[in-house]
């Protein structure tokens, strides 16, 4: 499965936030954050963070991407 997270970079971008504020606000690892900028899964938990920190929805912070 492929994801991309480039929803979740232009939301940052909307509301003015960077990635270290959000690393910070919703309590997320280093190695996550790296997990996530390189468009690798992470667990459903820490995105039920990001998506209460920034208060939108999964489909909203990432979507499926076919590789093929």
């Amino acid at each position: 499965m492929a994801v991309s997270y480039s929803k979740l970079w232009k939301i940052l971008i909307d509301q003015k936030m960077s990635k270290a504020d959000l690393r910070k606000k919703a309590d997320i690892s280093p190695n996550t954050m790296t997990k996530l900028n390189k468009d690798e899964e992470v667990a459903m938990s820490i995105l039920g963070k990001i998506c209460k920190t920034l208060n939108v929805d999964y489909g909203d912070i990432m979507e499926y991407v076919d590789k093929e």
